[in-house]
């Protein structure tokens, strides 16, 4: 797989809400950076995506558009994005977005993602 495949395939998966699914996607020694806090490490990425699908429930769908990708070369990628999210609460359509950075790395012949930051809109 290419970084974008890997991508897509992260952006995929994570609407399965299945932490599983993800663990060969993401490096072991990534750091995720996320309103809630700093994330490193399998565990506490996992810890940070399970309680997240936990309070939004299994309802939540997840997704990425605008897409950029602001470096590609044979051992690391970053890519530059929207990403959306919407819910169903009580019959009521629920929705946001944010800005989001992933970075990937390349070690032997698989890429890994590397580093994912989320974050709000500016004022």
């Amino acid at each position: 797989m290419s970084a974008r495949d890997v991508l897509a395939a992260y952006t995929d998966r994570i609407n399965r809400q299945d932490f599983d699914l993800l663990t060969e996607l993401i490096a072991p020694d990534a750091t995720f950076w996320f309103s809630n806090g700093s994330h490193s490490g399998i565990a506490a990425i996992r810890a940070a995506f399970e309680a997240t699908w936990q309070a939004m429930g299994p309802s939540e769908r997840y997704w990425l558009d605008e897409l950029q990708w602001i470096a590609e070369s044979d051992s690391a990628a970053a890519c530059i994005y929207r990403f959306n999210w919407e819910i169903t609460v009580d019959g009521k359509r629920q929705s946001g977005s944010g800005r989001g950075t992933t970075v990937l790395k390349r070690a032997g012949d698989r890429w890994w993602i590397a580093h994912e930051h989320l974050s709000r809109w500016p004022d």
